[in-house]
């Protein structure tokens, strides 16, 4: 029995939408500062700082999971599940950057902020992966995604992470900032492999 396939048009614009939610989410938990002088503002940098940085995370996803389906044709049901899966990992990025932002550079919200950015890259390769096996040997996807060895370095990044946060909070967070800057390198792969299609 051959697996059902599905078209990817509703779950692209569910990601959408749930992606569009998170950031909401997360403006929203930002405080206006009470009294007018720009000295007002320093108590709420932090804040700002936590909210930068996962706002750059979630952009990061969202341009990535754009590239992957646009490079797919179609999906299956364990591909929507996995697709649920990391937007779980994802909706789940306000709650931490809201307490990294509140508490500062201490052991357990900055260990936190990198398991759920490690749980939210394992997420992400695997429906990756799922979306490959499925496009099939030879297909533009498997092009576009080759080896993903960033895709990799940056899940042993963020374990080294959270290890190092247990005992210097500062560096663990200084390797968060260096995997998001890692992932602001344009990475062409998807629109080469896209661009080589007839019109």
């Amino acid at each position: 029995m051959s697996r059902q396939v599905i078209g990817k048009g509703r779950i692209e614009a569910f990601s959408d939408g749930v992606i569009a939610i998170i950031i909401t989410i997360m403006v929203l938990e930002l405080k206006v500062p009470h009294g007018t002088t720009f000295a007002d503002l320093l108590p709420t940098v932090p804040v700002l700082l936590s909210y930068v940085l996962s706002f750059a995370y979630v952009g990061i996803y969202w341009n990535n999971h754009h590239h992957l389906f646009q490079a797919a044709h179609s999906v299956t049901g364990p591909i929507m599940w996995a697709n649920l899966h990391l937007l779980f990992w994802m909706s789940l990025i306000p709650f931490v950057t809201s307490w990294v932002g509140e508490i500062g550079d201490a052991v357990a919200p900055v260990a936190s902020y990198g398991a759920i950015l490690l749980m939210t890259s394992v997420a992400y390769r695997l429906l990756a992966s799922l979306l490959a096996r499925h496009e099939g040997q030879g297909s533009q996807l498997v092009e576009a995604i080759g080896s993903d060895r960033k895709g990799k370095r940056s899940i042993v990044l963020y374990a080294l992470g959270i290890a190092v946060s247990f005992f210097w909070p500062a560096a663990g967070l200084a390797v968060y900032v260096g995997v998001a800057l890692m992932w602001f390198i344009p990475d062409r792969r998807v629109e080469r492999v896209l661009s080589k299609e007839p019109s």
